[in-house]
């Protein structure tokens, strides 16, 4: 079992809370244990789960949303 991380992600595009709930359906259906925490004037998501960064950043991507750095 992988241990829990927390990914900080800076994301484009997201405007409003059908964004955030499509990023946090996400990341969810990937690891339904995850927290998302979505900062919509920030453009940053914080993610605790057990996904790697990589996965949690593929994840919002494929949601259309542009994940930076």
């Amino acid at each position: 079992m992988s241990s829990t991380q927390t990914h900080q992600l800076q994301v484009k595009g997201m405007s409003c809370q059908h964004c955030v709930k499509a990023v946090t359906k996400a990341i969810q259906h990937q690891d339904p244990e995850a927290s998302v925490t979505v900062d919509l004037p920030q453009g940053q998501v914080v993610v605790q789960s057990t996904l790697t960064r990589d996965a949690v950043a593929q994840a919002i991507a494929e949601e259309g949303y542009e994940v930076q750095n």
